[in-house]
């Protein structure tokens, strides 16, 4: 037998020993051991995993879970979370501040702000604002590309219980008309 029709066969061996493996006895995982997924499952569940550095969307764990804050909390007041634009032309960009106050006694920290897409971008003071202070994110909403009725989120991540605050912009992107769609 020549080499190339020897590693065939090998592998056809292989194929059919996995194959009989996973009909019988519960599948891979019983006769090679646990899947990534599976490991990483557990270790969440039993709380030995660092959920701020892992990534990925495994069902049944809470890794892709913003973690509490460790240190002092506070709480934050928003003036208003959603801000209603109305009606605008696609191409236009939507801007406005959301104004918020430290309503808590400790200082407040904004670690993050992200939006819900790429065409939503949130920028917010890295500095702490003091219990009393005031301050605001501002947020741009790109409408290029997004005709319709729209709605951004941006989460806000801070030192607040709960971590995830939520801000919203809503309204209408009217459509341009595009040459191919003219009279119809």
């Amino acid at each position: 037998m020549d080499k190339n029709r020897k590693i065939q066969v090998g592998l056809v061996s292989l194929i059919a020993l996995l194959l009989i493996a996973n009909l019988f006895g519960g599948g891979f995982t019983k006769w090679f051991g646990k899947s990534e997924a599976d490991r990483i499952r557990e270790a969440a569940a039993s709380g030995m995993v660092n959920t701020e550095a892992t990534s990925g969307n495994i069902p049944g764990t809470n890794v892709n879970q913003t973690p509490a804050p460790t240190g002092p909390v506070t709480t934050i007041r928003y003036d208003k979370d959603k801000y209603e634009f109305g009606v605008v032309d696609e191409g236009e960009v939507v801007k406005h501040a959301f104004k918020f106050t430290n309503t808590g006694s400790e200082p407040l920290v904004i670690n993050n702000c992200k939006g819900s897409c790429g065409c939503t971008v949130p920028t917010w003071p890295h500095e702490p604002i003091p219990p009393g202070g005031t301050g605001e994110i501002m947020v741009e909403f790109n409408t290029k590309g997004k005709p319709g009725n729209q709605s951004k989120r941006v989460t806000v991540t801070a030192n607040t219980v709960p971590t995830d605050t939520y801000l919203e912009v809503a309204g209408e992107v009217r459509g341009r008309e595009t040459p191919a769609t003219k009279g119809k």
